[in-house]
């Protein structure tokens, strides 16, 4: 049975919650294997809404078996607090397994991102501050704390200690700040350890086994192809790896196992935080797609930026994602126009460009060129069938499908569970 992967192919906020949550009601399993709660999924089921930042959107089908990955970063408090939430929902969260490798965010990283961020002034990334980038720091400097240190109290004094030297050291000649105490920070920490001792395991070796077994995983990116740490718009982006590729090494699940890639992308685009974005509107026409797609952050509700799709852009994921299907949604929101505007390229001081500028230098100078589809002007959000569509939104799938070079499966047409016209299963 097939292991399948979901990417954002934008800059994310693109809808993969509502993607996993529609595809995880046919599988086994659901893994985030990315990412910590500095992203979140919104889904709608029924009158209730879900805010979900940290816990896969899985949790949400009853018989799937919900995973965070060995290569997500989790903030404990964060992630009890998400758990308490859906249970007073009435979602059941006993089915919940964390990795035994999977990065602790302690509270002393939250610290020291808000601090790094405001020590770069006017060339800011625009984090949420959440401590990310600074636990994935430690991580690759090898001075990180992992989910099974919570189970070996000497080991993991030890560690904070020896993280907290060298930071200390920086809050305090630095930034003029105290000091953290790092008994403190490890009685917090091992705090939860009975908490999460139930919900541990071996994820690398349980996940194969599921699949020698033939059972089915959908693997759940967090962030988006725009904002991975090797492929997107560097620095501007996130500290982790969003591409498909990311999946393999955040979950323990080699390559020749992934049957299926699904790229989501919305029908316009939007971004959070600092960065080139060719396609970006501003004013009135900005703050207008804004409002009518509801464009302001799970997690930090600050609003989004918003501009048209962007077809160089989504050539470019379907690429590095390998991307076997797209999913398009929110098309509900454009109905209002009578002219939808779609860049087929860029311009960078008289050049025009067709695939997205390896330099970043002539990413941040494009201007993008577009060409301008017909609108519907009809309200789509009762259409069950593609064939429902107006003829001028199928129109507008199909010409995207055709720009994006990858077909497209899924068209969304509002936010509830139910909103979604299903071109091709994306589950044989």
């Amino acid at each position: 049975m097939p292991a399948l992967i979901v990417v954002g192919a934008q800059w994310g906020d693109e809808g993969k919650g509502k993607v996993t949550d529609l595809v995880g009601q046919s599988v086994d399993w659901v893994v985030k294997f990315n990412g910590g709660n500095n992203a979140g999924h919104t889904i709608v089921v029924g009158d209730q809404k879900f805010g979900l930042h940290l816990i896969p959107a899985g949790i949400l089908s009853p018989t799937v078996t919900p995973v965070i990955g060995n290569g997500v970063v989790v903030d404990l408090e964060v992630m009890f607090a998400e758990i308490q939430m859906l249970e007073e929902a009435g979602v059941d969260c006993s089915r919940l397994k964390v990795s035994l490798n999977a990065h602790i965010i302690p509270p002393y990283n939250k610290v020291m991102d808000g601090l790094a961020e405001r020590s770069l002034g006017e060339r800011k990334i625009g984090t949420t501050g959440r401590g990310i980038g600074p636990t994935y720091a430690d991580k690759m400097n090898r001075i990180g704390l992992r989910i099974q240190d919570l189970f070996d109290e000497s080991i993991l004094r030890q560690k904070v200690r020896s993280a907290l030297s060298g930071k200390n050291f920086v809050i305090e000649k630095q930034f003029s700040e105290e000091p953290i105490d790092p008994e403190t920070i490890s009685d917090q920490l091992l705090s939860y350890a009975d908490k999460v001792r139930p919900m541990v395991f071996d994820c690398t070796t349980e996940l194969n086994l599921a699949l020698d077994r033939g059972e089915t995983i959908l693997l759940e990116g967090g962030q988006a192809t725009m904002l991975d740490i090797d492929h997107g718009t560097y620095p501007f982006v996130t500290s982790s790896s969003c591409t498909a590729g990311g999946a393999c090494s955040g979950s323990g699940i080699g390559p020749t196992r992934i049957d299926r890639v699904i790229g989501i992308a919305k029908a316009y685009t939007t971004r959070v935080g600092e960065g080139p974005f060719p396609t970006e509107l501003f004013g009135k026409e900005g703050e207008d797609l804004r409002q009518a797609g509801g464009e302001f952050g799970v997690t930090t509700g600050r609003p989004r930026r918003t501009g048209w799709f962007d077809s160089v852009v989504a050539r470019y994921a379907a690429r590095v994602n390998g991307l076997t299907d797209l999913v398009i949604t929110k098309l509900d929101v454009l109905s209002k126009y009578d002219e939808i505007p779609v860049c087929v390229a860029y311009d960078v001081d008289g050049q025009r460009f067709e695939e997205l500028p390896a330099d970043q230098t002539a990413f941040h100078h494009a201007q993008p060129i577009y060409e301008m589809l017909p609108g519907w002007k009809e309200d789509i959000t009762g259409c069950e069938t593609f064939a429902d569509l107006p003829t001028k939104a199928q129109e507008y799938i199909h010409r995207l499908e055709e720009l994006s070079g990858c077909r497209i499966s899924v068209v969304g047409v509002g936010a509830d569970r139910a909103a979604t016209i299903v071109r091709h299963q994306l589950l044989d």
